[in-house]
């Protein structure tokens, strides 16, 4: 038998993917992460399966609920909130589970910054302005930030940056970028990215703690960067004319020329 560990989204009951809802659908047990995962995803559950919250329980409770329907023969949907691959804490339970010997899966999940991103209608890498993006924290009480993964250090790139689990922290947030991106810099802070008391702030590193308010103090993602302006950025060459591509080349001695689709 398999712990499934799956990405639930942002917060949108349907931007779950397929292939996690057929999981969930034919898993008898069902271990999701209390208030970040919307109850109307738990509606895939199977009837009669045991759905637990985990939010009050340990890393060894959550554990032993896994170790107890593996002995039992039985496939576990875990579900956390966004996608796995960041600020899930899946590594530790998944450390833990194959030093029991206990298969795993995992299955993505649309990310809060792609969430977030999607409600801005915005473009988080433009030509010119920015092709990259970092997705980073503030240090919190459950863990540290390393050595030299600074906000002052990621903005030196002038790339585009989704800060987490950090809007408590936005006045130290704006002080430490204000030196390198400067304070007309755009802002947007959203809370709880596609659920239906989302919020979009926006501002500049100037004015945003005043706009966002004293509310606000977890839930919400902080982007920044000069591509959130949407404006003064290069055409990309991917649809120019002259652009030399598999799809389109421009002459006979482009290494494109005479390719087709049925090309191995």
């Amino acid at each position: 038998m398999t712990i499934h560990f799956i990405g639930a989204g942002p917060g949108a009951a349907d931007l779950l993917t397929l292939r996690g809802r057929d999981i969930i659908a034919a898993c008898p047990v069902c271990l999701y992460a209390g208030s970040l995962v919307p109850e109307a995803i738990l509606e895939h559950c199977p009837k009669g399966a045991q759905v637990i919250n985990t939010a009050a329980l340990s890393l060894d409770g959550i554990i032993g609920h896994m170790q107890n329907a593996h002995e039992a023969g039985q496939d576990v949907a875990r579900l956390h909130s966004g996608d796995l691959s960041v600020w899930s804490a899946m590594g530790e339970q998944m450390r833990r589970l194959r030093g029991l010997d206990i298969p795993v899966s995992v299955t993505p999940g649309v990310p809060s910054f792609a969430a977030a991103a999607a409600a801005l209608g915005a473009e988080l890498t433009l030509p010119g302005l920015a092709q990259s993006v970092v997705l980073t924290r503030t240090p919190g009480r459950a863990s540290s930030m390393p050595e030299g993964e600074t906000l002052a250090n990621f903005a030196a790139t002038g790339a585009t940056l989704a800060i987490h689990l950090s809007v408590q922290n936005i006045s130290t947030v704006t002080a430490a970028l204000m030196p390198a991106y400067g304070v007309e810099c755009p802002v947007a802070v959203v809370y709880r990215a596609s659920w239906p008391d989302q919020q979009i702030i926006r501002g500049t590193l100037s004015d945003i703690e005043a706009r966002v308010g004293a509310d606000i103090t977890r839930t919400a993602l902080i982007l920044v960067g000069p591509a959130l302006a949407g404006e003064g950025f290069d055409e990309s060459c991917l649809y120019s004319e002259n652009y030399d591509r598999r799809y389109r080349p421009q002459s006979a001695d482009s290494p494109w020329a005479g390719w087709s689709h049925n090309d191995d």
